[in-house]
Parts: C-alpha cells; sequence; structure tokens
C-alpha cells in the first residue's frame, strides 16, 4: 500500500502519516496483550510502509518498548523504522507520576535504548508536562542527548503553546503529540493552530478514540481486567449510548457519500487537519491494519467537516474529553498512599 509521508528535521528518512501507537500492545489499563500477535502486527506495519512506531516506558512499565525492540530487531526493521519514544513517567506499585528530572531523563533514556535494542531514538518526547521541573531544564537535557548521538529529534505530548513556546526558547521542537480525534477536539482551539504555524509534526494520539471509531463497537461490550475503558466516561452511561449514536450515523453518512468505513473517515478527517498532521493508529492486531489503505488517497471536503460537527451536535448531548487519563504529578504521592 501508498502511506502518504511528512519530513522530519533531524530524521534521515520520510515519516509516515500513520503511526502504529504501541500502547495497547503493552498490555497494562488494556487487559494484556499477545506478545507473538504484537510482533506480527508490528512486522506487518513496517513491511506496509507504516514506519512510525510510537511507544513509551510506561506502556506496560516496559514491555511495550521490549516488545518493540524485539520486533525491530527481526529482519532488519530497526532501519526501516522510525522510532519514537517518551520520558518523564515514573511509577510506583503501580500508581504513575510525572517526573521529568535531568537525572530521571538520563536514567530513562538508557533503560529505553536497552529495551529498544538500539544506540539512538530517533524522535523522543517529554510525555506529559511536569510541574515541578523547568522546561528550560528539560529542553536542555535533550539537546545535551542529541549531541551524545542518543536520540535525534525532539518533541512533547500533552503540552500548551506556552509550554511548547518555553521549550524553544532553548531547543528546537519537532513535533507535539496530543489526544486528537472526531470526538476529542480541544487542541483546536490553541495546540494545532500553534503547531499548524510553527511547523511543528502532529502526532494526533487516540485517533479512534479508543475504539469507539471502528464503527465495530456495541452498546452490550464489556471490558474487563484492567481495561481503562471501565473508567473511561465516554463508555460509561449516559455517554456511551450518545457516543454510540454519533458513531452509527458517521457510519452512514461515510458509506453513502464516500463509500468507505468510518475508521478509514476517522482517520482521513485527522490527516487532512494539515500537510504535518499525523494519525496514531493503536492496533494490536495486524488484521486491524487492514483499513490503512481505505484511509490513503482521497480527501475530506468542508461540507464534510460540518455534517461531522452537524452530526456531534444532534447526538452527543453530554461531551467530554479524555482528561481522565492525565496522570498526577509527584507531590500528590504520599496523598494517594495515605487514602
Amino acid at each position: 500500500m501508498v502511506i502518504e509521508t511528512i519530513e522530519c528535521e533531524n530524521i534521515p528518512v520520510p515519516i509516515s502519516k500513520i503511526g502504529l501507537g504501541t500502547w495497547a500492545i503493552g498490555g497494562w489499563m488494556w487487559g494484556g496483550t499477545d506478545e507473538n500477535e504484537a510482533i506480527q502486527t508490528l512486522h506487518y506495519a513496517i513491511d506496509h510502509g507504516i514506519n512510525l512506531i510510537d511507544t513509551a516506558p510506561v506502556y506496560g512499565f516496559g514491555n511495550s518498548e521490549e516488545i518493540v525492540g524485539k520486533a525491530l530487531a527481526e529482519g532488519g526493521r530497526r532501519d526501516k523504522a522510525v522510532l519514537a519514544t517518551k520520558v518523564g513517567l515514573e511509577w510506583v506499585d503501580g500508581n504513575v507520576y510525572r517526573n521529568s528530572t535531568p537525572s530521571r531523563i538520563r536514567a530513562e533514556v538508557e533503560d529505553s535504548l536497552r529495551r529498544l535494542r538500539t544506540d539512538h531514538i530517533d524522535l523522543y518526547q517529554v510525555h506529559w508536562p511536569d510541574p515541578l521541573i523547568p522546561i528550560e531544564e528539560i529542553a536542555q537535557v535533550f539537546l545535551d542527548l542529541r549531541k551524545e548521538g542518543k536520540i535525534l529529534a525532539f518533541g512533547v505530548s500533552n503540552y500548551s503553546p506556552e509550554q511548547m513556546d518555553t521549550f524553544r526558547k532553548v531547543a528546537p521542537l519537532h513535533s507535539t503529540q496530543p489526544p486528537y480525534n472526531i470526538f476529542e477536539r480541544s487542541i483546536e482551539k490553541d495546540v494545532l493552530p500553534y503547531s499548524l504555524e510553527h511547523g511543528i509534526i502532529v502526532l494526533s494520539y487516540g485517533a479512534i478514540c479508543r475504539g469507539l471509531l471502528t464503527g465495530k463497537m456495541t452498546a452490550d461490550r464489556k471490558f474487563g481486567g484492567d481495561d481503562l475503558r471501565q473508567r473511561d466516561p465516554k463508555f460509561l452511561p449516559p455517554r456511551f449510548s450518545q457516543y454510540l449514536a454519533a458513531v452509527d450515523c458517521l457510519s452512514a453518512y461515510t458509506q453513502e457519500k464516500h463509500g468507505r468505513s468510518v475508521l478509514a473517515f476517522a482517520i482521513r478527517w485527522i490527516l487532512d487537519r494539515g500537510d504535518k498532521v499525523t494519525a496514531l493508529w493503536g492496533a494490536r492486531s495486524a488484521n486491524q491494519l487492514d483499513a490503512v489503505e481505505e484511509a490513503m488517497g482521497w480527501k475530506l471536503s468542508a461540507a464534510d467537516y460540518e455534517e461531522v460537527d452537524k452530526i456531534l451536535a444532534e447526538t452527543i448531548k453530554d461531551p467530554i474529553g479524555p482528561e481522565f487519563m492525565a496522570p498526577p504529578d509527584r507531590s500528590t504521592r504520599g496523598q494517594l498512599a495515605s487514602t
């Protein structure tokens, strides 16, 4: 299949505008994982032109990076991949906190390099802003790591424009990774226009909104184990039925107007926001990537975007964003332990 690409300073190969997100294959908060199937999914992605692989240490507490490293080591696939990972979250007894101290960053980059079986990380991203650490210090450590050859390009995730501005006073910023999909659109107020203005690549995570926009979810769907959707307000009453109704309407519209699946439409909806906007697709099996080709080679019109807004206004009476996913900073550690 032919995947649209984008250039990124400091990264020697074009980046696919569809990226494989690997939070789910880490297992934690997704009800476990199947390593063999995850490796097959990674191989399928790379072999079919999806070279952007996005992971993080906290995904499965190292498990996602381990699986990614193992998969890319097979068949020389590391050289074909644009490997993106993150830094700045620590975990204690299963609880996650923000920690972007310079010492933490230096320890994490070594752990990530080891787990990923590589000598450099193509795109290194601060996972969440840390209110206890000056952003300038983080940017300086990134500069130092690049001089040492351990990272190539710099990114942030969940940063505001003001925070990105602060980072850019010290070091270049190549990418930002915010939550963005048809249902979660707060970045349109600030992060998206800022990024487009300054040529910063937008890596949209949650592109299919944790499975809602696949078109395959039903009202009787149950989530077991530690699946985060058990506490995601979108998957709980009264909102769940509203979002499912919106998906039904979107599916009917895109089938009639474009002859495409709602999943392909949801990806196209992101990609057409700008030349530097990409979509991270959290597939857990190779067959879940079948719709990638369906999302390529066509464009949405202004009328399509207007229809999406109309459908959402008519079906979702109690909209909510992804705020429930934000981890606390370290100052809350004692409070959580005592409750």
